[in-house]
């Protein structure tokens, strides 16, 4: 059975030559009310710091201000950096998020990856994964309502989420560890890369549990699609965005030291982006042809403000999604 979401995502960058923030933001939460009113499954928010285009910081805070205007929609808050963070301040957020959505949220954990960031927050990148796993740890214990120690340091939370911690939390990531981690706590799974499903498949197993929800990532598929009546027009609306994403995200996977072997490398001629399929301007007729060719667990997504675009260019591939929607949901069902 083919498990296929539609997703609307959010990271806010705002780029000096785009859209001003305040009113992205403005047209972030209006977007995400239309998304939920016309039936899409999920909303999406990032986070990232110190980016000079303002990417999202706050992903909680945001998607707080969305649930209140949504009741349907599942919010992906993903990923949100672990050890930059003191987790029982986590754990409180997930709690008082999962009361406002009445459980409409799952939130990924990831380990980090850029230097400054770390910096930034007083840690260590080099501790990333110890403070992942004590991260989880305290999280998943504090919500489940124990009152312990760990460190010597007391813990107690209240109030608690609706729903079981395991299954609010995920573990994000693309190499096996990520995997393990994410199977040996007993949460989800939010891979960046197809190939470590079956690690994390595997790994639950090993451990005599079923698996928690988990998504395979497909190449070739779109990180982001804009819908448009014409796709050249629809690419030359988008493609400055596009560029500014790529060149923002390389500079982040240069800071990490492996820049030659980004898989941004090359990608910021516009070009070979275009090419490349990491973002798409594809009629809804191409859209609907396309579902065709997905598996189960994928998804189809959109960022209607990406790095910045105009709202009302964003607001154009929207209503068409809407006006596309029926059609495309009639064919995943017929998938399945």
């Amino acid at each position: 059975m083919r498990n296929v979401q539609i997703s609307v995502s959010f990271d806010m960058r705002a780029p000096g030559w785009g859209t001003p923030t305040a009113e992205l933001y403005q047209a972030a939460l209006e977007m995400a009310a239309f998304a939920d009113r016309i039936g899409i499954t999920r909303i999406g928010l990032m986070e990232h710091h110190g980016s000079e285009d303002g990417y999202l910081p706050r992903p909680f805070m945001l998607a707080s201000a969305m649930a209140a205007l949504t009741s349907r929609a599942k919010f992906i808050l993903g990923a949100v950096i672990l050890p930059l963070h003191d987790p029982v301040a986590v754990a409180e957020e997930i709690a008082i998020l999962d009361l406002i959505s009445n459980g409409r949220f799952n939130v990924i954990f990831g380990a980090g990856y850029v230097p400054s960031e770390f910096a930034m927050f007083e840690k260590s990148i080099h501790d990333r994964a110890r403070l992942m796993d004590r991260g989880i740890e305290i999280i998943l214990r504090a919500l489940s309502g124990e009152r312990f120690e760990i460190d010597g340091r007391p813990i107690f939370i209240r109030p608690l989420p609706i729903r079981a911690p395991q299954d609010i939390v995920m573990v994000g990531g693309g190499v096996p560890a990520s995997a393990r981690r994410a199977a040996r706590f007993d949460v989800g799974f939010g891979p960046m890369t197809p190939e470590v499903v079956d690690i994390y498949l595997d790994e639950c197993r090993k451990h005599g549990r079923e698996p928690r929800e988990y998504w395979k990532p497909k190449p070739g598929m779109p990180l982001a699609i804009h819908l448009c009546e014409d796709p050249d027009q629809g690419w030359a609306a988008i493609e400055r965005h596009a560029v500014h994403v790529i060149t923002e995200y390389a500079k982040w996977a240069e800071q990490e030291g492996d820049g030659s072997n980004s898989p941004f490398k090359g990608l910021t001629d516009p070009a070979v982006l275009r090419q490349a399929g990491l973002f798409a301007a594809w009629t809804p007729e191409q859209l609907l042809a396309r579902v065709d060719m997905m598996e189960d667990r994928q998804t189809i997504g959109f960022q209607p403000l990406l790095g910045g675009l105009s709202p009302k260019e964003g607001w154009k591939s929207l209503k068409l999604l809407e006006r596309t929607l029926p059609a495309l949901q009639a064919k995943i069902e017929a998938l399945s």
